[in-house]
């Protein structure tokens, strides 16, 4: 009685079989699936320009966001923070630290495209702590010590970076 049992689930399994080659679904997109995540995994689809977001702390004192630029500089010494701007040749855009400490990006990112997200809002940075970075990117002595005053900053706190495209 108990091989009649497993016989006749064997056969409803069976039974149950789909044709591969009618059910497949499409593919997804490779370049979703090969991102290169830091700190947490998120969504890119949704992103923000670099502009949008900075004219949208015009209005507000910050936002919670997901954005898209360019990194055009990242700390030199750990890779415990990055700038991201518009487009790769700008200067200008977010100072962006990552939530905790708790994690940090390659130092040889700079020139490739990410999201972000986080929070994104404006700080004033004192003297020391722009040496500080100034030192962290590999300034020289003689631009360091141009820094005389402290300076209203965009700022992000990144909960993970995706790394769209990487710069070879």
């Amino acid at each position: 009685m108990k091989y009649h049992v497993i016989a006749w689930a064997l056969i409803g399994l069976m039974a149950c079989k789909t044709d591969n080659k009618t059910t497949e679904a499409a593919p997804v997109a490779s370049a979703v699936q090969n991102l290169e995540y830091y700190g947490d995994t998120i969504q890119t689809e949704t992103a923000k320009s670099v502009e949008e977001t900075l004219n949208g702390l015009k209005s507000s004192d910050s936002l919670i966001t997901t954005v898209t630029g360019y990194v055009t500089s990242v700390c030199q010494m750990k890779g415990c923070w990055m700038m991201l701007s518009q487009n790769p040749g700008d200067s200008t855009g977010f100072f962006v630290k990552f939530r905790d400490y708790g994690f940090f990006v390659p130092k040889d990112l700079s020139g490739s495209k990410v999201t972000i997200q986080g929070k994104a809002f404006k700080e004033i940075t004192a003297v020391d702590e722009l040496k500080h970075y100034a030192e962290d990117e590999g300034k020289s002595a003689a631009e360091i010590a141009k820094i005389t005053a402290p300076k209203e900053e965009m700022k992000f706190m990144a909960n993970g970076v995706a790394v769209i495209e990487r710069k070879k």
